[in-house]
């Protein structure tokens, strides 16, 4: 079922449903299942409910399906499918036998459409769109029959027919389920079931001419898959109640214990769009660089910069599962990826905004070699051997030429520590001509090698540094948050909440032994960030690093 490592049960009311169902017999086994539209890529709420489905499916040695509900193929395609099951795997879970998909039962499904007909409980409709709103009434007013509603059952199979063959244009006409015009619920007056449409479909080719609707078919898929608890956000709630009637209301799903819906909230992060038609608009303007671009929720995206499936199940585990909406704190999705890298990712050191220290003592053309960890807390991750000489690379806010008494790294006149070498001392600068520091030249006290050097010494402060011959160019990209207010959904265009600094380029020098940095494999660039080299544009030849998450919240 997974490849996660055995975590601590949570507990929450869908849990409680599961133990009082096995507890009383109603089931013997636990089955759900997981079914994604795919017309975009996952995003961090879909994560959600992967760790929801998948978790239970694991916790009680039971199964769940990976079904992709593809029943509007003009916005599905198969490069969607594809990331969908790599996104499910990457984070750790495995699904139960083949992949399914919703298409699968179309031939069923009709055949349950055709019951419906015969049983007198749907009708061919031939109101257009604009017509069916406005007799479907309001949340006030109920609405009115329509005009189609009676039309004889033997009648009613004759058109189906015909929009099955593909006599009747897309718009033209509708299979809707006769239910009440009346009711209190939006979803059950007479909602459509059947609609023309002709699109090639990335699983059965041009077989069909008229595709199920979603409430329609989830149902009906569930209960042919044998799902026990079937799991879904709040915005279905209402729908359960087409759910179950869609299933009382076919000869094949009349077992007692059948599959039900249950609800649970939907993620809602701070920073965050989770709306897939909204984040497919930043790709298609181009506002993002694709599904995969860092800054994006996506399950991609997030990989991209570095974040790993522990990071995100963790996350999933921490936030709950309950009925009640609310805003997550993205802090809190930082701290999961943060904790982690703390304590596994290998230490490395980059200059971002480089500027160059001449080390005047030093004899020109040497290159001496000190000891660095590779992990302060675990020496069992080795050490690395750091190239140091005449000139090193220090970043530009590390010096200034006064400073008070709490700036705690280069200043003239006074001493700092490079990490893991020598104390330096600031002598003089070069500037250029706007009046910005280029160099800074300096001597160093060669007796002073270390990082706790017994020297007794006291420096006010440790920065790091780069050997300026050894070091390797590299990309930095500073990612932050896409969108500049908390809520992003709430303003009226997505334009006019974008963080224009949502991506800072920069360039600079990493250590030598970065070059052979793997793709999304974090670094902890010492008094930087955690950093990853890119995974589309990086290459030992032109190394990229994206910032997954700095040391610590810049908001709190």
């Amino acid at each position: 079922m997974s490849h996660v490592d055995n975590e601590v049960r949570p507990s929450n009311f869908i849990r409680n449903i599961i133990d009082e169902d096995l507890k009383s017999g109603k089931h013997s086994s636990v089955h759900t299942r997981f079914p994604p539209e795919p017309n975009g890529f996952l995003h961090i709420g879909h994560a959600k409910s992967i760790c929801l489905n998948f978790g239970i499916a694991r916790d009680y040695q039971g199964e769940c399906n990976l079904r992709f509900d593809d029943t509007n193929p003009e916005k599905e395609n198969i490069d969607y499918v594809n990331s969908i099951q790599a996104d499910v795997q990457w984070l750790g879970f495995q699904w139960s036998g083949d992949v399914r998909y919703s298409s699968n039962y179309f031939d069923q499904l009709h055949g349950y459409a055709v019951e419906l007909i015969e049983k007198g409980l749907a009708y061919v409709c031939f109101l257009n769109g604009e017509e069916t709103r406005e007799y479907r009434g309001t949340l006030k007013e109920p609405g009115k029959n329509s005009p189609y509603r009676d039309t004889p059952v033997e009648e009613n199979l004759a058109l189906f027919e015909k929009m099955r063959k593909g006599e009747f244009k897309e718009g033209e006409c509708t299979l809707r389920a006769k239910i009440d015009m009346a009711s209190p619920f939006m979803c059950m007056r007479d909602p459509v079931i059947y609609r023309v449409k002709f699109a090639h479909h990335h699983q059965t080719g041009d077989k069909w001419c008229i595709y199920p609707m979603y409430d329609f078919t989830h149902c009906i898929s569930d209960a042919l898959e044998n799902i026990t608890h079937s799991l879904c956000t709040l915005e279905f709630q209402d729908n359960r109640r087409l759910y179950d009637w869609v299933l009382d209301n076919l000869n094949d799903f009349q077992a007692p214990d059948r599959t039900r819906q249950y609800e649970f909230s939907r993620l809602n992060l701070e920073y965050t769009l989770m709306s897939k038609r909204k984040l497919n608009d930043l790709v298609v303007r181009e506002l993002v660089s694709g599904w995969d671009d860092p800054r994006m929720p996506t399950i991609a995206g997030l990989r991209r910069r570095g974040y790993t499936p522990a990071s995100i199940r963790e996350f999933c585990k921490r936030i709950g599962v309950t009925k009640q909406d609310n805003l997550v704190e993205v802090g809190m999705l930082e701290a999961c990826i943060r904790e982690e890298l703390n304590e596994h990712a290998p230490r490395a050191m980059a200059v971002i905004k480089p500027i160059k220290v001449v080390i005047e003592n030093f004899p020109e053309g040497e290159l001496e070699y000190v000891s660095a960890p590779v992990h302060p807390n675990h020496p069992e991750m080795g050490s690395r051997e750091l190239a140091f000489g005449r000139e090193v690379y220090i970043d530009a806010a590390d010096f200034r030429e006064e400073a008070n008494k709490h700036y705690k790294r280069l200043v003239m006149g006074k001493e700092v520590r490079l990490r893991n070498a020598y104390v330096i001392k600031a002598e003089r600068c070069d500037k250029d001509a706007e009046g910005n520091v280029t160099t800074v030249y300096c001597t160093y006290d060669p007796e002073t090698l270390g990082q706790n050097p017994s020297d007794g010494r006291k420096v006010k402060g440790v920065i790091h540094w780069v050997e300026a011959t050894t070091a390797v160019p590299a990309e930095f990209r500073l990612y932050d948050r896409l969108f500049s207010d908390a809520n992003p959904g709430a303003a009226e265009t997505v334009d006019e909440v974008l963080n224009p600094e949502s991506l800072v380029i920069e360039h600079g020098f990493a250590e030598a032994g970065l070059v052979n940095a793997k793709v999304c494999e974090a670094y902890q660039f010492e008094r930087e960030g955690y950093f990853c080299a890119d995974s589309k544009d990086s290459t030992p030849e032109n190394l990229v690093f994206n910032l997954t998450v700095a040391l610590r919240d810049s908001f709190a």
